[in-house]
């Protein structure tokens, strides 16, 4: 069991190779695309792309021993097709970030939009609930003319008693007699 090697043995890690490919940062690679993207659908690259056109043909156009790209412009056609090649890929790589963006977007809005339900719900349920005690609650209109009738009431039944003798027996009758 000793004479294994280590590359065998499960109770000890494994010795790293070595990489050929660098490592690479996808974030950095990602904003790095984004930045690209971004400055390709802007019309500053758009005027210095015309007049580096404009310069090129007119440089190959004009200057007749200094020609380093005759008529056709097969260089310059060769430059836009390789500047194609590695655009596209770049904007869509830029696309797929803003997209993963905008799906963790969407999902905080709809996982805030349930929340905003489900209070506006509960806020509901407990205006309905006030809404319900308060129709149990006394006024103060109703119990002003409750008191009012119990007065009224009152006025009429002193008014049938009769009178009693001006010394009054009890102290409840103290009171009946003033």
């Amino acid at each position: 069991m000793s004479d294994l090697s280590s590359r065998q043995r499960l109770d000890t890690p494994r010795t790293s190779r070595r990489r050929f490919v660098p490592r690479v940062d996808i974030e950095a690679v990602g904003k790095f695309s984004e930045s690209i993207a971004r400055f390709l659908g802007t019309g500053r690259y758009l005027a210095l792309q015309t007049v580096l056109v404009v310069v090129w043909i007119a440089f190959n156009l004009m200057a007749v021993s200094l020609r380093f790209d005759p008529y056709p412009f097969i260089l310059l056609n060769l430059a836009f097709s390789t500047q194609a090649a590695y655009a596209a890929p770049l904007i869509l790589l830029a696309q797929n970030r803003q997209e993963n963006r905008d799906r963790v977007s969407l999902e905080e809005d709809r996982r805030r939009a349930e929340q905003t339900k489900a209070d506006t719900e509960y806020l509901a349920r407990e205006i309905a609930a006030l809404r319900i005690a308060v129709g149990e609650v006394v006024t103060r209109d109703y119990l002003r003319r409750e008191l009012e009738d119990l007065r009224e009431l009152l006025d009429e039944l002193k008014a049938k008693k009769p009178k009693k003798s001006a010394a009054a027996k009890t102290p409840r009758d103290w009171d009946e007699s003033v």
